[in-house]
């Protein structure tokens, strides 16, 4: 069996303990990963304890409480708060997921709260999405079109308009790519669950005119066909999206655009 070791410096240690303030009844201790690259220490997590009493339903809440009372060095991304924005991508209690729409009251015993895996930490719960991002500028995520700009705009029946339910919800927070084991394996070449299905949402827009130059630039052993529906992608999705299927739909034009 091969064994695996990580450099001293790269081993998570235990962190600080803070407690619950005195007096509180109903307490959720919160075990919250720390990283600092500028101080040189290795990563940690440290341990808080927040009365539930004196707090909101959401981990999202747990985090802004500690952040505010507790340690205002702890470092994340929020913005809505309603589940829209995608900000608050991070992994709690093993599963990739929105901090601002996971309950507290669903996670059982203390809530760990990690990064999201597979992407390199700026600090703390804090991401680079820098590759996520130009995977999906690659795939020329507006409307491409050839014929005369119509006067008004251009119009779709129900139907055509229903193709594109399951896909424009897509909110962009990273929670499939970073689920994706093949996309931990080949990240750099295979473009993940998020970008795929936004390329599918264009594909099967009635409106877009480039189907033919988008299926050649996804005609590639990696960028494409790393995807091996292990599903991950739809059992994390917050918005309970299925990229897989959209893949499967890109693999499916693929072969009938060759018959």
């Amino acid at each position: 069996m091969a064994e695996f070791s990580l450099p001293k410096n790269s081993r998570v240690v235990e962190g600080s303990a803070h407690p619950a303030p005195p007096g509180a009844t109903r307490v959720k201790a919160f075990k919250v990963y720390r990283y600092d690259p500028e101080s040189g220490s290795n990563p940690r997590v440290d341990r808080f304890e927040i009365d539930l009493d004196d707090c909101g339903p959401m981990v999202l809440d747990a985090l802004i409480k500690i952040k505010s009372e507790v340690d205002s060095g702890l470092t994340f991304r929020r913005s809505c708060r309603e589940g829209v924005c995608g900000s608050c991508a991070m992994n709690i209690h093993g599963r990739n997921t929105l901090a601002c729409t996971c309950a507290i009251e669903d996670v059982p015993g203390e809530v760990a709260v990690y990064p999201l895996p597979h992407m390199a930490v700026i600090k703390d719960l804090v991401t680079d999405f820098s590759q996520f991002w130009a995977q999906y500028e690659s795939i020329k995520p507006w409307l491409q079109t050839e014929s005369p700009p119509p006067e008004r705009e251009r119009p779709q029946d129900p139907a055509q308009r229903a193709r594109l339910d399951g896909l424009w919800e897509c909110i962009l927070c990273a929670c499939c790519s970073t689920a994706c084991p093949s996309y931990w394996w080949n990240s750099e070449r295979f473009l993940g669950p998020a970008a795929l299905l936004q390329s599918y949402r264009w594909l099967a827009d009635s409106r877009d005119e480039h189907a033919g130059e988008r299926l050649d630039g996804l005609e590639d052993p990696f960028r494409l066909y790393r995807c091996h529906t292990i599903m991950n992608c739809a059992n994390t999705c917050p918005k309970g999206l299925n990229p897989a299927k959209a893949i499967a739909e890109i693999k499916k034009l693929m072969v009938e655009r060759k018959v």
